[in-house]
This record gives structure tokens, sequence and C-alpha cells, in this order.
């Protein structure tokens, strides 16, 4: 972060040499005083201006700061306003404490957002359908294009800000244990180790440190370029207590239906297609929905949806419109990793 920050009483020339350090990074210098306020921004759009004003190289940084810069509060959860931030354009926001101290610094081209969101990511089944790939390797570590599929799913929480993260793992648990021994994408994911099956979501009951409120549960096992981001957002504008992601499924029946009343027939539709929405394994999930899953009890995400919808909790659905692959037999394995080789090489 210091690399970035500039004192008020610093030169221009100072905030120029500066900048030139930043090739590649964020160009934008976050001018504080003494006290570690923030009071300004600069880049080289707006020295270039005050020089053309009149300022001299020698003249102090704070003369020319860009005192209207955008900012976040520390501890608040601005993601739609972090999302319309980054859609404009801005890159490096400030994030800071009540007396504008500067706290951190959020790249909007690392971290897309920071959700409040904790996550937990299951990783316990055996993967029988992609047998013999899994007779000694769990399917959450089988490789596409030389990437775990489970590495895909952590960097794709962790660009959505998601830090908190937990596997919940039984098969061949260690190496599930073994890999993350080291941090993915910057974040130290959290194993842990089901005694007994406990079912699609039974494990969030297990789990005593969740940091947030609202908690993502999703499959190891897909493949997908998921907003987390706009389904948090649907979830917050829709006060839900489940919000279950969902992929478009159409049913093509080859035949000609026929509407009945007992044996008389009232219409026909030739090859009729059916539109649904079907569970894609990606929830987001209120304290409040999570407190039905009791410790130690299977439970699967059906039967905490089935609980919810009863108890007259909300339960939402966002559509995925984008990739989506559930890798469950070996054409999926093959599948995705042509599908991957495409984005990879985009």
């Amino acid at each position: 972060m210091d690399r970035h920050i500039i004192k008020q009483n610093e030169t221009i020339r100072k905030a120029l040499e500066q900048l030139n350090n930043l090739s590649g990074e964020a160009m934008t210098l976050i001018v504080t005083d003494a006290d570690n306020h923030a009071i300004g921004t600069l880049t080289d759009g707006d020295i270039r201006r005050s020089i053309i004003a009149g300022h001299q190289l020698d003249d102090m940084v704070y003369s020319i700061a860009y005192r209207q810069f955008e900012y976040v509060r520390k501890g608040s959860a601005e993601v739609a306003r972090l999302k319309e931030l980054r859609q404009r354009g801005i890159r490096l926001i400030p994030v800071l404490d009540n007396e504008n101290h500067l706290c951190e610094l959020i790249d909007l081209n690392t971290t897309a957002n920071r959700l409040p969101v904790s996550a937990l990511i299951m990783a316990g089944g055996k993967g029988e359908r992609l047998r013999p790939l899994t007779l000694s390797k769990p399917k959450p570590l089988l490789e596409i294009e030389g990437k775990a599929i489970i590495d895909y799913n952590v960097e794709a929480l962790a660009k959505a800000g998601i830090d908190n993260i937990t596997v919940s793992t039984k098969y061949l648990a260690e190496q599930i244990e073994n890999h993350f021994s080291k941090s993915v994408a910057g974040v130290d994911v959290r194993c842990m180790r089901e005694d007994e099956p406990m079912g699609t979501i039974g494990a969030i009951a297990m789990v005593d440190d969740f940091t947030h409120s609202t908690v993502l549960v999703m499959n190891s096992d897909l493949l997908t370029d998921i907003s987390f981001e706009d389904m948090y957002i649907k979830h917050v504008e829709e006060e839900a207590d489940i919000t279950v992601a969902a992929i478009p499924y159409t049913l093509s029946v080859p035949f000609a239906i026929l509407s009945t009343e007992g044996s008389r027939i009232t219409a026909l539709e030739e090859k009729p297609v059916y539109s649904y929405y079907a569970n894609a394994g990606i929830y987001l999930i209120s304290e409040k929905a999570a407190a039905m899953v009791k410790r130690g009890e299977r439970t699967d995400a059906t039967d905490l949806i089935e609980r919810a919808i009863a108890s007259g909790l909300k339960v939402v659905y966002f559509p995925i419109n984008g990739t989506w692959i559930d890798v469950g037999t070996p054409a999926d394995f093959r599948h995705a990793a042509d599908i991957m080789k495409y984005h990879l090489n985009r």
C-alpha cells in the first residue's frame, strides 16, 4: 500500500517519480497528512492539468490534490457502490475509518468487490462417476488446464473479495488438506473433515468461525463464471433467507402431447418445449436459515430449502446466464477442459 501513498508536503516532482515507479499498477497516489488522514488523490492527469495551470514541479502536492475523491468506509458493505465505481473505470479505492484515516486500498482490477460473505465449499464426495480418475485422487483436485477444479472456485471467490473460505472434506481428505497447506489466490483456505457423510449442506452446522452473517455454499466440482457479486446484490435486494443459483433447463418432447379430461381429448400440442430452472448447487444463506441445519444431522440442500419454505422464510433464485458445468462424468470432464482452454486462451 505504501507505494501508493504520498505525504501532502512532498513535491509534484516526487509524485511524478512515484507514479513512474507504479508501471503496471493502479496509476493513482493517495495524498495523506502527517496523521494519515486521506486528503485527496493524484494521477498523471491531475499533474498535467496543474502544470498547464501554472504550477511548478517544486510545488507541494497538497496544492493540486483532487479532493472530491471516491472512497468507502471501513466495515461497511458497499457492494453495489464498489460495482458502480469499477464500472466507471475507477481502479484504486481508499478505505477510510470514520476519522478519514487511510486503512487500506482496494484495487478493483484484482479484487472486483468486497462481498461480506463467508464461503463453504463442499468437497467430501467420492466422485464415483468419474472413476477411474478418482480412485486415487479426489475429484476437486483433478486438473483442468493445469489447475485443480476447486482452485478455479477459490480464485473466483477471492476475486469477489471473499477471503473466509472453508472446505469440507471426507474422501481422500489428506490430499485436499495438503493441497491447501499453501494459500490459493492469496487466501488461506481452511479444511474441515466430516467424520460421517453430512449431505450436500450439513457441514454448514460444523463451522464455528464464519465471519459474516451470510454464507455462500457451493459444490467443489463446478466450473462457472457466475457473478457472485450480482447474486449477493439480488440476495440483499430481495431480503432473502436463501438465494439459489439456477441454470435454465429446457425439455423437448418429441411427441404430440394430449390434454385430457377423463377419456376425452381436449387439446393436442405437437412436440412441445418446456423451460425450467434447475438447481446449480450454489446458495447464499442467511444466519436464520443456516440455523435450521442441526449439528451432526445429515442434511441435503433440498432438505434445507424445503424447511425454509415450510417455515415461511423467503427463498429466491438467481439465474446463471453464462458458463456452468457440473464435472460429474468423464464427458463433463472433457467438456470442461475444452471450455477452460477457450476461456484461458481468449
